[in-house]
């Protein structure tokens, strides 16, 4: 994989392990060549992320709506800052831009960024692995939410198993990197035995 958007959170959490995360994933990014694509913020576990790519000579590409940059709260120090003009511009252009998304600790709009992605993917519109960095179990209760679509018949087990979590950062990317993508049907049908 050559670029990887990242989704995270705008805040840091209480636990100093968050940021620790995004900082390390970004500098584990950078070292191994792969660009980061992310929301262009410079606070919260955004900042974070795009510090550990930059400080580790990382391609850092931000991609920010235009009432959001006007907030002064874009990243200062990017290879490159894209501005758009929609929250949903933002998601097409940062999907355009990567080979695969990884979604660290974060609140509604880290959801709604990566829920979006796996609709897409579910959909057939791309085939790119999506992964949760699973930082301190935050992501427990979403798998145990996942499995229960599952089990409850709204969601089949190969797009629930299309959803890749690891705690670990090389883990997860190794699984990326051997990803692959469910034969999804261009019909979506209730199976029947």
């Amino acid at each position: 994989m050559k670029s990887i958007v990242v989704f995270c959170g705008s805040s840091e959490g209480y636990d100093e392990s968050y940021r620790e995360a995004a900082y390390n994933l970004g500098a584990m990014l950078a070292s191994r060549g792969v660009r980061v694509v992310f929301g262009g913020g410079r606070i919260g576990l955004m900042g974070a992320l795009a510090d550990g790519a930059l400080e580790h000579g990382g391609e850092v590409v931000g991609v920010i709506p235009y009432f959001l940059q006007t907030k002064e709260i874009a990243h200062p120090g990017l290879t490159q800052l894209i501005t758009v003009d929609t929250m949903h511009e933002r998601k097409l252009k940062m999907q355009e831009l990567s080979d695969g998304v990884i979604t660290l600790p974060g609140g509604w709009g880290t959801m709604e960024e990566m829920f979006e992605v796996l609709t897409w993917g579910q959909l057939g519109l791309h085939v790119k692995p999506v992964g949760l960095l699973n930082v301190n179990g935050y992501y427990d209760a979403l798998k145990a939410l996942s499995d229960n679509m599952v089990q409850e018949g709204f969601l089949s087990e190969c797009i629930n198993a299309s959803l890749l979590m690891s705690q670990s950062m090389e883990e997860l990317i190794e699984q990326m990197e051997a990803y692959t993508p469910p034969d999804i049907p261009k019909v979506i049908t209730k199976q029947t035995t």
